[in-house]
């Protein structure tokens, strides 16, 4: 059996969990997600942002298959950093 602290974010019942994913197609890399919510967003060596948990880099595959779950306490942020995209390339799904 293995303890709850042990299973992987992604992995936990988090139905009521704020989730978010990008649509890298549409992001222009300006990396104000990043700037707003890094706990949430990191921007890559090939030019475009992308979804974590914890360490965790949600690129492969990104888009709706990188479906991250937002940490407590940085819902705010991450529904700022969705209004603030130049791309419109983030989705959030709660």
């Amino acid at each position: 059996m293995v303890a709850e602290h042990d299973v992987p974010e992604h992995e936990k019942d988090n139905d009521s969990a704020m989730k978010v994913w990008i649509d890298q197609d549409l992001c222009t890399g300006d990396g104000l997600c990043e700037e707003i919510a890094p706990a949430v967003f990191t921007l890559l060596d090939d030019g475009l942002s992308y979804v974590k948990e914890g360490d965790k880099i949600f690129n492969d595959p990104g888009g709706h298959a990188g479906l991250a779950v937002v940490p407590d306490g940085m819902e705010d942020a991450t529904r700022e950093s969705a209004d603030e995209c130049p791309g419109e390339c983030i989705f959030i799904e709660e």
